[in-house]
């Protein structure tokens, strides 16, 4: 099992929140929760699992991004995959990184989801190995119902699936997630959604106020 860790993204959010607060941006994947940038923390929790191997997607912001696994000595432990054009949807990320190996199960995860445990991802992953078909089935962490599901209504990262399903999709598309998931639950592909260890793992941090509250609790 792979995993793709998406870091391509413009951080226009947590940008205008730093302005309206009159202070220097900082990027969200260098906030720091205990004294590590959230990018470590989900890294950390995606090696410490059933993964074999990490890519991380790179696009707007690669230079700061990559002088943060520089400095924190990940550059031996993930492939890095550059975006040749950045301002494109997260689908056209993902394609980048599956064009040249689809042929494999993969984790896909963003890489401000430092709340996402050990055990959830392997929990995904051992879900996905255990279906019925894993070919043709998404385990995904469920916002609200559990099991199989019949609707991909707020729907994302992280889940698990074989490389080439998603990238038959993903290569005809230049979107978010969400309408992609949701043309495949119509086109019959199984979703099964687990449930999360708590709270905190079904927040995003998008914005200065979400990150603080996660800081918090996870300080506690």
């Amino acid at each position: 099992m792979n995993a793709i860790i998406t870091a391509a993204g413009k951080n226009s959010r947590m940008i205008n929140d730093f302005e309206k607060r009159n202070e220097t941006p900082i990027h969200k994947l260098k906030l720091e929760i205990n004294e590590k940038p959230i990018l470590i923390h989900t890294l950390n929790n995606v090696l410490n699992s059933n993964i074999d191997n990490v890519i991380i997607a790179l696009g707007h912001h690669k230079d700061e991004i990559y002088s943060l696994l520089e400095e924190y000595d990940f550059l031996d432990k993930v492939q890095i995959k550059v975006n040749p054009d950045v301002n494109v949807g997260l689908s056209k990320t993902i394609e980048n990184c599956l064009n040249e190996n689809f042929e494999n199960d993969y984790l896909f995860m963003a890489a401000d989801q430092p709340t996402i445990s050990t055990n959830t991802i392997n929990n995904l992953i051992s879900t996905l190995k255990n279906s019925e078909n894993p070919r043709n089935t998404i385990s995904v962490l469920a916002r609200r119902k559990i099991g199989k599901l019949d609707s991909a209504e707020g729907l994302g990262m992280p889940f698990c699936c074989y490389g080439k399903l998603l990238y038959n999709y993903v290569k005809y598309e230049n979107d978010n997630l969400n309408p992609i998931l949701r043309k495949m639950i119509s086109d019959n592909v199984d979703f099964y959604g687990i449930s999360s260890e708590n709270e905190l793992e079904l927040m995003n941090i998008n914005h200065y106020d979400e990150y603080i509250y996660i800081k918090n609790e996870l300080e506690k």
